[in-house]
């Protein structure tokens, strides 16, 4: 007959066996174990703590179907942990499962910049014309900054550049691109159909219409038959190409030290079609930049002979064509890294 301890031991295990088929969590199951089968205070632990309180032979009968419970118990244990474990792990599978017939989040696309755009325009209107780009260095000499433009160290037109010198009356950072205009006649023999783009830099108070850092494009032409009326015809169809329309510029006489005769250069507001408008400031017309004729003098020292060749010069800021084009009235934009302008004009 059955005794008090193996019924108890009994009704145990069919609890335990009703409890662990209706657990489907890893840590439901561990509360099970630690229920039945901990080593502190589990149900089982308990009886075999207990063994020791029974008769001789009672306690052998009691300890056998004790141990024969719990390996039975761990091994239903362990073969439900593997299936719950199973289900678990599909279930993630599931809920991280990737649908490849969506269509993926979508990359942020990049612009052009504004003033690489500009740029870009201008070397393909300046290509179309025959002329050829030249590039020239950003830390220059005084010699070709200044002097081989006419502009001798006691010249008061100095003052017009403030100028960031790195060795002070020797080296410094270029105040335009004119320097250029040297630099290419030196290397060749006319004729001579080059333009420059590049950085200058100025030493200027930053406002809105103001930087230290911008940039410039620079035209030279040099033949034995080159005129004004060239001049003009090459400046028209550059604001054709850049603004669009049928675009018309003026002359406004002006002095530069490297060209003689020198004249501002406007076209007219394509705002208003030159009827004046709060872009042009009611004149109807809008300043591009200065040229001129190119000055004997600078021929001459490049070893042109001015009695045969003759040529023009041109340069206009290129954050002045951006402003233009995009009626921008804040220079500093182009170099605040603001997406929120930058996107605008994409």
């Amino acid at each position: 007959m059955a005794t008090d301890e193996e019924r108890q031991l009994e009704a145990m295990r069919e609890r335990a066996h009703a409890e662990l088929e209706h657990l489907d969590t890893t840590e439901a199951l561990e509360d099970w174990r630690t229920r039945y089968l901990g080593r502190e205070r589990g149900e089982l632990t308990a009886v075999l703590k207990g063994l020791g309180k029974l008769p001789g032979e009672q306690r052998k009968i009691v300890g056998q179907a004790a141990n024969a419970v719990k390996t039975e118990l761990e091994a239903l244990l362990e073969a439900r942990r593997q299936a719950v474990q199973a289900q678990e792990r599909a279930a993630t599978l599931e809920r991280e499962r990737v649908d490849v017939t969506l269509p993926g989040a979508a990359m942020p696309v990049g612009h052009v910049h504004p003033l690489s755009q500009v740029m870009r325009d201008i070397a393909r209107t300046m290509k179309a014309m025959g002329f050829q780009q030249y590039d020239g260095p950003e830390v220059e000499t005084d010699y070709y900054n200044f002097q081989s433009l006419n502009l001798p160290p006691d010249h008061p037109a100095r003052d017009m550049q403030d100028t960031y010198w790195i060795a002070p009356g020797q080296i410094l950072l270029r105040t335009q691109t004119s320097p250029n205009q040297v630099r290419i006649m030196e290397s060749m023999r006319p004729p001579v159909r080059a333009y420059v783009m590049g950085k200058v830099y100025r030493n200027e108070a930053i406002d809105a219409s103001h930087e230290a850092v911008f940039h410039q494009v620079e035209g030279l032409l040099i033949d034995e038959t080159c005129t004004m009326a060239d001049l003009r015809g090459v400046l028209e169809r550059f604001a054709r190409e850049m603004f669009g329309g049928e675009r018309k510029i003026r002359f406004r006489p002006s002095y530069f030290p490297f060209t003689e005769p020198s004249a501002e250069f406007d076209v007219d507001c394509m705002s208003c079609k030159g009827k004046g408008c709060r872009v042009c400031k009611y004149s109807g017309w809008l300043e591009m930049g200065g040229s001129g004729m190119v000055d004997p003098r600078v021929l001459r020292g490049v070893g042109y002979d001015p009695t045969v060749y003759r040529g023009f010069a041109f340069g206009l800021g290129i954050e002045r064509i951006a402003m233009l084009r995009w009626d921008i009235d804040d220079i500093r934009q182009f170099m605040s890294n603001d997406l929120r302008f930058l996107r605008q004009l994409t």
